[in-house]
């Protein structure tokens, strides 16, 4: 899954993807965010519905539960393009990571939820600063045929308006559970936690929030399993949204060096910029690659993707990292004023890069696969 032929995208790819960029350009521009992010709002509803509608909801979500069922190549082109535009929206959540976990477990009433896009999930799986499903502490008591859960989740991703949750917990000394539970449940407190990038998280809090059996996600005592494909799609589409993040963060770059002038001349052609231009512009192709690859391992061997997707997320973090800090300098002074775009492009790189796991926690998933 590694040759040239895998990396080219097909007919319908690039359809998709022209398809994409006009609509996200004049439905939601960079100056939507900025005046959703002035008004308090954490994302647009109607501009979900049109997504909706157009079967971006439904990427993942097969079509006998009315989805489109286009693959994870398909959701990470959709999730460049949002990228480029800053779109925030409950898709990286709920069609990518809900939609996969969902289908794995066969919840089909979901799914179609998902796919007419009435219902937002958040993951709740962290409880530290860091991305550690493997050290979640929340515990899951037995109480009669189901299940009390105490504990709380940190910085939940859309966990402030969200209206379903997956959410993992402790239901043995040795075995973690995945239930799929009503965000609205008696006992769950939600903490709004509004990140430098101006989308919405939230703090969990569970005190004795009652689950059944029927809530559980797969196996009891191995909810690892069932989340795994979740984590891995999500994963792969957040690193697909900071290529296309950095791609556009570059664009807007090279337009302000073809435009400001010193010394008589545009920036632009002094050549120390050209070098670090160029720089950015190798360092970007071969990110592309490696998130096209991810989508494409995720399709075709889904098994055999975590090296491919982790691969993926390092190199989308750190390129996105360099691109913004590039991008700011290369502005001067305007670059860290709120009033030029370019600062919204930092922030959420710097967000994108702690989501569902940093660039050490994949550099150390990439070296246990080589052996290392």
């Amino acid at each position: 899954m590694t040759d040239m032929q895998t990396l080219i995208e097909s007919e319908d790819e690039v359809m998709l993807r022209d398809a994409a960029r006009g609509f996200l350009a004049e439905a939601a521009p960079v100056s939507a965010f900025r005046a959703l992010r002035d008004a308090g709002g954490a994302y647009d509803k109607a501009l979900w519905s049109e997504m909706a509608q157009m079967g971006w909801t439904g990427v993942l979500v097969p079509e006998a539960q009315g989805g489109a069922d286009m693959g994870h190549r398909a959701a990470g082109i959709l999730a460049e393009e949002m990228g480029a535009n800053l779109v925030a929206s409950p898709f990286l959540s709920t069609a990518v990571i809900a939609a996969t976990v969902l289908r794995g477990a066969g919840a089909q009433a979901r799914l179609e939820q998902i796919a007419r896009g009435e219902v937002a999930y958040a993951l709740a799986v962290d409880e530290g600063s860091k991305h550690a499903p493997d050290a979640v502490a929340m515990q899951a008591v037995p109480v009669g045929n189901g299940y009390r859960l105490t504990g709380t989740k940190r910085l939940v991703a859309d966990g402030g308006f969200a209206d379903r949750l997956l959410v993992l917990a402790r239901t043995s000394d040795t075995g973690l559970s995945l239930f799929d539970l009503d965000a609205g449940a008696a006992g769950l407190a939600r903490t709004p936690k509004r990140t430098i990038d101006g989308r919405d998280h939230a703090d969990l809090s569970f005190d004795g929030v009652e689950a059944t059996r029927a809530d559980i996600l797969g196996t009891l005592h191995d909810g690892l399993t069932a989340l795994r494909p979740g984590l891995l799609a999500g994963q792969a589409a957040i690193a697909a949204e900071l290529s296309g993040l950095a791609r556009q963060a570059a664009g807007l770059t090279l337009a302000y060096l073809g435009e400001r002038k010193q010394f008589g001349r545009t920036i632009g052609s002094f050549q120390a910029l050209q070098h670090r231009a160029a720089h950015l512009y190798a360092e970007q192709e071969i990110t592309l690659s490696a998130v096209i690859n991810a989508g494409r391992v995720l399709d075709h061997s889904p098994a055999e993707a975590e090296l491919a997707v982790s691969l993926a997320k390092a190199r989308a973090t750190a390129t996105a990292k360099l691109t913004v800090s590039e991008a700011v300098q290369m502005h001067g002074g305007i670059g860290m004023t709120d009033e030029h775009d370019i600062g919204f492009y930092m922030k959420r790189a710097r967000v994108g890069a702690e989501y569902l796991g940093d660039y050490g926690y994949h550099a150390a998933r990439i070296a246990a696969a080589r052996g290392f």
